[in-house]
């Protein structure tokens, strides 16, 4: 998929997408760790770990490092999940706004064998945080806040990842798409996770 946004573009969408999830991770208190989560088999802090080694591990990228695996290891967050996410947050979004930033591939030993083009690597984390944005809201049992022009530049990308049994694979990023219920229109939220293989009605097992 060729992105037509400007590197600023692309970096502020992505901005607004990890700040909402700092947002509401913040808002879990320490009894709310262990809840279950849309993401299979992770629970929120497992959730919150994913993310924070993401956040390091597309900074070391943004800084020519990625290929280095310790880069991408799981961290630990201590007894403060919060607070470390919301630090490892603050890395990725210094390292994005580097004006050196479009001229650098990234190395994404996760997601390619070969470098990926910046803002290509960051529409890979911007569609990543507008969903981990929504499974922490929604583990939470709150509103995700995002402004309808970020879903409706997230929508593309969550299309345009490909799909089939790639996304079923173990460790897959996402799972495969899923239907909507043609009885109603779905709003752009919807569409995206329905794309991204989450179901927008997900609710917490019974008795969790």
């Amino acid at each position: 998929m060729e992105l037509t946004w400007t590197p600023a573009d692309i970096v502020l969408l992505d901005r607004t997408a990890v700040l909402e999830s700092v947002r509401v991770v913040d808002a879990a208190r320490p009894g709310d760790w262990e809840r279950p989560t849309p993401c299979d088999r992770w629970t929120l802090r497992e959730l919150v770990e994913h993310m924070a080694a993401q956040h390091h591990g597309f900074a070391a990228a943004a800084r020519g490092r990625g290929a280095d695996a310790a880069a991408w290891r799981t961290p630990d967050l201590g007894d403060d999940p919060g607070g470390a996410h919301r630090a490892a947050a603050t890395t990725v979004l210094d390292a994005f706004a580097s004006p050196c930033l479009p001229e650098r591939p990234f190395a994404l030993p996760e997601i390619s064998a070969r470098p990926v083009p910046a803002l290509r690597a960051v529409g890979f984390h911007f569609i990543d945080y507008v969903a981990h944005a929504w499974d922490v809201a929604t583990a939470l049992g709150l509103p995700v806040r995002l402004p309808e022009p970020v879903l409706r530049a997230a929508l593309p990308i969550a299309r345009a990842v490909p799909d089939g049994d790639v996304r079923r694979a173990p460790g897959a990023a996402f799972r495969p798409g899923l239907p909507l219920d043609g009885g109603t229109r779905p709003d752009t939220m919807s569409l995206i996770l329905a794309a991204l293989g989450r179901s927008p009605g997900w609710t917490p097992p019974r008795g969790a």
